[in-house]
């Protein structure tokens, strides 16, 4: 059986399955449109209705096109926890979630511990296949995240503060006791970076194949893992940090110090682009959101705040201390201090978070990193005694894209994107707080003020140009020499008046300012004033 449209075409007649599918689409495509559409009966300028029914049209066709997108490229939907009636989902424990998921799901659910060894920090690879977990008291391992199998694992016999992957599950970075070390997948050590001193955090940007550092005497180091070229070495003048965390959006690397600031920096500036006071308190926690545009922070006075980094201002203050804190790709937010971890979730889209859900390791085991698995509903927590996995429904990206993270994918693949990355690569340049700015042109400079020499040369050329001026002869009695010198030196006057009669309001305006400000300062204050040089 068919159905008709609205229309009533007989040739237009769809069979359910197609009805249905389109019925589908149309929900889909009012997400995507810009509101309602804009009444252009009313208008009379003809040219200016031409142009904006065009780009209504526009509005529409990209609406559908996201749309198709959705259905057809996204068939996978995040899944959420969903209370009922005066039930709350942060009281949901992780047992009644393992007896509801599917055997692979409950899989992600486990505690590994390792006494000896611990605190344990953790990180994924892009694609979340992989994980590497570095014990304080040396231990190293890398694991295989999809068969829960172990690749390699080794003791390096010193201290280790933080791990990170390069570009692929291949090579890993690791910061020891005294220096970082670069290892390969097996546990061959390929570079000890003498130059990087004393390492406590790690960050890799993969867009610019760039390792960044910043050691305990405070220096931020960029080194170009490609070429093994040190790019910048800067210090950054406030001390010894334990917080660092590039933006994933433009690269900017951003350092919480023991003064509460977080600056921001980048490869081509000795000097912070931004120094923002975030906190009375040292800094100890900081998490970007996926999008770039939100910053989480968290300071020793027990509050963590959520910033807008296009506005740099305060969108909401949460009660409560966090020792490390990490973003979802959906957006929720992990806050992990002591032996609780709180994740908490923006559902309105309004920015405002609230809580989502909770969970307590065991009473005395210590959190010192959360960090979510990509494209999986997976937080992996590091504590003292070894690490554990907890399952976080909605937090990750139901729908992968091969193209740039590929959970599933070959040796050849793997070797095939290393290939078009390195082609890819981005330069250092590349990186700035508004990274839509590349590829636009920069607009023209003010013109600066003129130096005093350069307005006396232009009212020299001027004045020359005057005393070249031929002077139409006429009647006799009116050419005598005196008569032509009285002409030529009005006409000279003329032309000089302009630059003297701007010379004279800079100097009543300076004069103003002059006065203004020795009113305002108190009579014992006034030998203090800054005198300005005169010319």
């Amino acid at each position: 059986m068919g159905a008709k449209q609205e229309n009533g075409d007989p040739e237009n007649i769809l069979p359910p399955i197609e009805q249905e599918l389109s019925h589908e689409l149309d929900t889909k495509v009012k997400k995507y449109l810009r509101g309602e559409g804009a009444n252009l009966e009313v208008l009379k300028d003809k040219k200016l209705k031409g142009q904006l029914s065009v780009r209504e049209d526009l509005y529409g066709i990209s609406a559908k096109a996201a749309a198709k997108a959705e259905k057809w490229l996204m068939p996978s939907k995040g899944g959420y926890l969903e209370a009922e009636g005066i039930e709350k989902t942060w009281r949901i424990k992780q047992d009644a979630i393992n007896r509801e998921v599917d055997i692979s799901s409950a899989k992600n659910q486990y505690d590994i511990v390792l006494p000896d060894f611990g605190p344990y920090t953790l990180d994924f690879t892009s694609s979340g296949r992989y994980m590497a977990a570095a014990g304080r008291k040396g231990h190293l391992a890398v694991v295989d995240m999809k068969n829960m199998s172990l690749i390699k694992e080794m003791q390096v016999r010193e201290t280790v503060r933080d791990i990170v992957f390069l570009h692929n599950e291949l090579f890993f970075a690791a910061a020891q006791k005294k220096y970082p070390y670069i290892y390969n997948r097996d546990g061959v050590e390929l570079h000890c970076l003498k130059e990087h001193g004393a390492v406590t955090r790690l960050q890799f940007l993969k867009n610019h194949f760039l390792l960044v550092s910043i050691n305990k005497f405070g220096q931020l180091r960029y080194q170009d893992v490609t070429m093994g070229e040190m790019i910048s070495n800067f210090r950054t003048g406030l001390g010894r940090t334990d917080v660092m965390l590039a933006n994933p959006l433009n690269g900017v690397v951003a350092l919480g110090h023991s003064g509460g600031t977080v600056s921001m920096w980048k490869p081509t500036s000795a000097v912070p682009l931004v120094k923002m006071l975030c906190h009375p308190g040292p800094i100890t926690a900081m998490a970007f959101h996926p999008n770039g545009n939100l910053m989480a922070t968290s300071g020793k006075e027990k509050k963590i705040k959520i910033w807008d980094l296009r506005k740099f201002e305060v969108l909401q203050i949460i009660p409560g201390h966090a020792k490390t804190l990490d973003f979802s790709q959906k957006g929720l937010l992990a806050a992990g201090t002591g032996s609780y971890v709180q994740i908490l979730g923006d559902f309105s889209g309004s920015r405002i978070y609230s809580r989502y859900m909770g969970h307590s390791i065991v009473k005395g085991y210590q959190i010192g990193k959360v960090a979510f698995r990509p494209y999986e509903d997976v937080l992996g927590i590091g504590h003292s005694m070894g690490w554990s996995s907890i399952l976080i429904p909605g937090s990750g990206e139901p729908n992968f894209d091969t193209w740039l993270a590929n959970p599933f994918e070959t040796s050849k693949q793997r070797r095939e994107k290393e290939i078009h990355s390195l082609l890819d690569k981005l330069p250092p340049e590349t990186i700035m707080l508004d990274p839509s700015k590349i590829g636009t042109v920069k607009s023209a400079k003010k013109k600066d003020k003129p130096t005093k020499k350069e307005k006396e040369a232009e009212m020299e050329a001027v004045v020359e140009a005057a005393k070249g001026t031929a002077i139409r002869k006429k009647t006799k009695g009116k050419n005598k020499p005196s008569k032509i010198a009285v002409k030529k030196k009005k006409i000279v006057e003329r032309a000089k008046r302009p630059f003297l009669e701007k010379q004279m309001e800079e100097e009543n305006v300076a004069k103003k300012q002059k006065i203004s400000e020795e009113i305002s300062l108190p009579t014992a204050l006034q030998r203090f004033a800054r005198k300005k040089a005169t010319a």
